[in-house]
């Protein structure tokens, strides 16, 4: 029985996120599409995948949970993968009448149904299918005890390469580093910032403890019924360009992220309005101001790595740090009936400074750590339950290549990515390609019936913006 609980040096113990991800009830996936230019061909993205993804050992491991034999512990056992098994090319009749309607459903369905632990965890469908954005779509479905999104896509990039140099790796865009300053206001600059570092996580800390304690979203179309099991089980995708973000992030000398949080607050205000029947008096307004809503905004807490460094997660022997390491924020969304709709992007910035101004993200982290290794998994299960039901939307955004890339000689016209399994009936994922915004809708139809209509809430929010920005820029010249 002894040797029962020992861990072979092959093998690999679960982290503790990955624990928590695999237990019964709990699977989470994250599902990740690209639009390709061209017909699929399923034989090169197979012994693409035999050179590349397998090579890691998460993607070439099957999860042992343990549940259910007191002596076993949780880990990661060696196999050997048949890439083949892990490739599904579905027979679709070519002139299917509604495509992008049948990706929609196909994509659902493929992230509802479970997946057979008996093999590793992740999963490509292969669709020859023309869409309004792609020629072939190729979607992802890895269990979130992989890795967590951020990871996940990152490795997925590390196996494409640029289109015009079928040699050379993705370059990602990363943030640019402030220039240097003279010594003593360098001093004074630290000191003050570790000032200002301190007094906002106190704050945003006290405030995010409070809100999981005793805050709870009042009841609103964003919300289900009280007591109603909530799950995702629709997707949609949406793409537009990222120059009208970067005209209105560059007009207010803000960043791209402030933007596209200020057009989702905007959109869901718009959203709300209709819902509840509103117009802009001052008593609709007074209706929409007596409901707070948070959503969760995670964050990457890992450092920035070149993608090369990525690319050698799938060498054997790689010792690059793995798994989820993600913090997250408790935000509260801005939802009003403005009359300047570039306030949203105000008030977005506003708090996300001082969100990025505090270790909010890490103590989140360090918080469900502790729990977890302290309490137990069943704490941290109803720790996270605690988080989702306070709360009504998941916000992510990941920044994506900057130049054209290829998945196995597969030229990408679009990334669009998602999650489901966390009990919460909108998650907005945002994606960058090259010029492409690509904005994707996890959403339980039963608290969000029309998630189309939404979406073109949220892109129409982004127009105004842009309109906003250009005749103020006209007034400025008149001037």
């Amino acid at each position: 029985m002894a040797a029962a609980k020992q861990v072979m040096p092959s093998e690999e113990l679960l982290s503790p996120f990955s624990r928590l991800f695999s237990l019964p009830g709990q699977d989470c996936f994250n599902i990740i599409t690209m639009g390709c230019k061209t017909e699929g061909n399923a034989h090169a993205i197979i012994e693409g995948l035999k050179n590349t993804l397998i090579n890691h050992p998460r993607f070439s491991s099957i999860l042992e949970t343990g549940l259910g034999e007191h002596n076993v512990k949780a880990k990661w056992i060696p196999t050997t993968v048949k890439v083949e098994d892990h490739v599904i090319v579905p027979d679709i009749d070519p002139n299917i009448e509604n495509p992008d309607q049948f990706l929609e459903d196909y994509t659902t369905n493929m992230a509802l149904s479970p997946m057979d632990k008996s093999k590793p965890l992740w999963e490509f469908h292969l669709l020859q299918l023309k869409t309004s954005y792609a020629g072939s779509v190729a979607v992802a479905r890895f269990h979130h005890s992989l890795g967590d999104g951020m990871s996940l896509m990152s490795l997925l990039l590390a196996c494409t390469r640029k289109t015009c140099d079928p040699e050379a790796l993705p370059t990602l865009v990363v943030p640019k580093k402030s220039n240097a300053r003279h010594i003593c206001w360098s001093l004074i600059a630290w000191f003050w910032f570790i000032v200002r570092l301190l007094f906002h996580t106190v704050v945003e800390i006290f405030k995010s403890m409070v809100i999981v304690c005793f805050a709870r979203d009042n009841a609103t179309p964003l919300k289900g019924k009280p007591g109603a099991t909530i799950s995702v089980n629709k997707f949609i995708h949406r793409i537009f360009n990222l120059d009208d973000v970067k005209v209105v992030k560059n007009a207010m000398n803000m960043t791209v992220n402030d933007v596209l949080l200020g057009t989702v607050q905007a959109g869901l205000s718009r959203y709300l309005s209709q819902r509840f029947d509103l117009n802009k008096t001052s008593k609709s307004r007074k209706i929409l101001e007596k409901n707070s809503i948070y959503g969760v905004v995670f964050f990457n807490l890992r450092p920035n790595r070149n993608i090369e460094d990525l690319a050698k997660m799938m060498e054997k022997g790689s010792k690059s740090r793995w798994g989820n390491s993600i913090g997250y924020v408790l935000f509260p969304l801005w939802v009003r009936l403005e009359e300047d709709t570039l306030e949203y992007i105000r008030r977005a910035k506003s708090t996300m400074d001082r969100k990025k101004l505090s270790l909010e993200p890490i103590f989140s982290f360090a918080l469900l750590k502790f729990t977890m290794k302290v309490l137990g998994l069943k704490a941290l299960k109803n720790l996270v339950h605690s988080i989702f039901s306070r709360t009504s939307v998941i916000f992510t955004n990941v920044v994506g290549p900057d130049e054209e890339i290829s998945f196995f000689d597969h030229e990408i016209s679009y990334i669009a990515a998602s999650s489901c399994g966390v009990p919460q009936g909108l998650t907005i994922h945002i994606q960058s390609y090259v010029k492409k915004v690509i904005i994707n809708l996890a959403v339980d139809l039963n608290v969000i019936p029309d998630p189309h209509h939404l979406c073109d809430l949220i892109i129409d929010s982004l127009n105004s913006m842009k309109s906003a920005v250009l005749e103020m820029d006209s007034h400025r010249l008149e001037v």
